[in-house]
């Protein structure tokens, strides 16, 4: 059954939650900043709240009269309560404006009521001065009945008012006086506050220069995240969809396998593994067909000998069939059994673990187990282990013990079965800085093939004598275990002129 995918880039992915994290980042910001200015407003309130106290107290204690006069005198003489602040005023608890520290240094006239009667004709125009002598009586005009309007509202809070005027911002705090629990009138205290509209831009910009900043940041990364990673990992996946697809027109992916970062290592990986499959699919495939032929011999004895045998009378050639009948009997049940044994190594071979071991306390395990082998007994034959210039060296080896008891177990018992009776069976065993090599020498006849290597093919088997007792597996499992240990195995008639046949193993030393 086909899985069905739904395609969905992790670039997409990444560019949506960076989207929804910004939505987020900018919601708080835009709450931020809109609290920014209110906060700031609100702590030179409470600073004006102060002043408007210690103003109550020192009325309070001096006795001030809450009248023009007596205001105009405090505010004379109390200065310094009002330093850093743009202006103070004094209101009746009509909203009449009683005292003004702006017009301090002015005669007292000001606080006066002023009679001045401006007539204006229709078709006639103010001099420059009258006019403005008459807005500045409008806009006073004006605010003297916002303030008798906020009177009216005010409750028991202070009124905080936030103006622009002419490029300057001013925060105005309008409170009451209030002495023996008794309200006078109230009190409006003025200051500029252009550093306040100063840190809410500061910190706009700021936080927008931020966003741009991650913004750029987030820009690069997506790049570089869809050129050095996104693109290679989508070149694996099609690498790996051509190979189910078994497309030989795609999959080169040279250009990742010299990289030195984790995609490198991964695109190496998967070559290996993809090589390694292959490998074991036309072993598999070549398995077959030549147990399918091996089989095919003995078969067709078998059809031919039980044909044969309905048809002959005679005891000895009846007897004779039989034979051949249980011969090649016995020649399928190997080879099937022993097909199926190497399967079964093989699927084996990938799944355990190399472990550090001692190849000579390997060697002289197998050979001690050989001494009382029947054959070997009968044979009288003699194993000798000899070590060459090792100086004492441990032959320490990363391998699987077991399928290496396998390896030595097979190449002596082929010595074995070679060896004419009271011969020996040398076993050399020497190293180099980088191999240990172990020589496994017997007195048989040799090998009369030209060309060795054909020995470890499967299902060679050069033993007419006893043909049907082996399946030609033995030397050719050997081999996939050596090569599996990073070894080589080769074999040829023996180097030092005498006769036999001499199996050499090379195997890579543990560093």
């Amino acid at each position: 059954m086909k899985l069905v995918r739904s395609s969905s880039s992790i670039l997409r992915k990444f560019l949506i939650f960076n989207f929804f994290i910004f939505l987020v980042l900018g919601l708080f910001t835009f709450f931020y900043l809109q609290a920014i200015q209110p906060n700031l407003v609100k702590q030179r309130t409470e600073k004006h709240t102060v002043i408007i106290g210690n103003t109550s107290n020192h009325i309070e204690r001096l006795k001030i009269n809450f009248e023009k006069k007596s205001l105009k005198n405090f505010l004379l003489s109390t200065r310094f309560l009002f330093q850093n602040l743009e202006r103070v005023q004094f209101y009746n608890r009509d909203g009449k404006l009683i005292g003004d520290s702006n017009v301090l240094d002015l005669d007292q006239n000001v606080f006066s009521k002023s009679d001045t009667i401006l007539e204006e004709n229709i078709n006639e125009k103010l001099s420059p001065q009258d006019s403005e002598l008459k807005n500045e009586k409008l806009i006073k005009k004006k605010e003297n009945e916002n303030i008798e309007n906020l009177i009216k509202k005010k409750n028991d809070d202070p009124i905080v008012l936030q103006i622009e005027e002419n490029n300057n911002f001013y925060v105005k705090t309008l409170d009451d006086v209030t002495v023996n629990s008794q309200v006078l009138g109230y009190i409006m205290v003025t200051e500029q506050a252009n550093e306040i509209l100063t840190a809410v831009e500061e910190r706009r910009n700021f936080i927008l220069r931020t966003v741009f900043a991650i913004g750029i940041a987030i820009f690069i990364f997506s790049i570089f995240l869809n050129r050095y990673i996104l693109k290679p990992i989508a070149g694996l996946v099609r690498y790996t969809e051509s190979i189910q697809a078994k497309d030989e027109s795609f999959g080169k992916i040279e250009k990742f396998l010299y990289r030195s970062d984790e995609l490198g290592l991964l695109s190496r990986s998967l070559n290996n593994m993809t090589k390694d499959l292959q490998k074991r699919t036309r072993r598999a495939e070549n398995s077959s067909a030549d147990l399918a032929h091996e089989i095919r011999n003995p078969l067709a004895s078998l059809k031919g000998a039980s044909e044969l045998l309905e048809t002959t009378s005679g005891q000895s050639d009846r007897k004779k069939l039989i034979e051949i009948l249980s011969h090649d009997v016995s020649r399928i049940d190997r080879l099937i059994t022993d097909y199926s044994q190497m399967l079964k190594d093989e699927a084996s071979l990938s799944r355990e673990k190399m472990r550090t071991l001692n190849l000579e306390d390997l060697i002289k395990n197998i050979v001690e187990e050989f001494n009382n082998n029947p054959a070997v007994v009968k044979k009288n034959i003699k194993f000798k282990i000899i070590r060459e210039k090792l100086n004492g060296e441990d032959l320490q080896f990363a391998g699987i013990w077991n399928r290496l008891e396998q390896v030595f177990a097979n190449c002596f018992a082929n010595a074995v079965s070679f060896s004419p009776d009271n011969g020996d069976i040398l076993v050399n065993i020497t190293s180099n800085k980088d191999m240990i090599l172990i020589k496994i020498k017997d007195e048989g006849l040799g090998f009369t093939e030209g060309n060795t290597e054909k020995i470890f093919g499967r299902f060679y088997s050069n033993r007419p004598k006893k043909f049907g007792e082996h399946s030609g597996l033995g030397l050719n499992i050997v081999k996939s275990i050596v090569e599996m240990h990073e070894g080589k195995i080769k074999a040829s008639n023996r180097s030092d002129g005498k006769n036999g046949a001499e199996i050499e193993l090379q195997l890579p030393r543990q560093s």
